[in-house]
């Protein structure tokens, strides 16, 4: 997978469309990626406890990494990532600006 945790990512499609985060967590094995502060949803909590009430809180879902594209810290866009292999050291560039990620 292309995107690791700390990258900052823009949503290409669904309800959070363009607007960017940055990734808190991975999961290579589903494929997806969870960011931080979007693809919120409604959970519905039941009190536990007699002196506390029940409340609805909002808490962020995984999103598919083929609805999120990288941006780029140096041309400041969305872009693919592509590798670069040097000296034996492997780097993710821009697609864009052929920059290091």
């Amino acid at each position: 997978m292309k995107i690791k945790k700390g990258d900052q990512v823009k949503i290409v499609s669904g309800k959070d469309k363009g607007k960017t985060g940055k990734v808190i967590r991975v999961f290579p094995e589903d494929n997806k990626v969870l960011v931080e502060g979007l693809n919120l949803f409604k959970k519905h909590v039941k009190s536990r406890q007699q002196d506390k009430k029940g409340e609805i809180i909002l808490i962020p879902k995984p999103i598919t990494v083929s609805k999120i594209m990288m941006m780029c810290s140096s041309c400041n866009k969305p872009t693919r990532i592509g590798y670069s292999v040097s000296a034996g050291n492997k780097t993710r560039i821009c697609k864009k600006c052929k920059q290091t990620l």
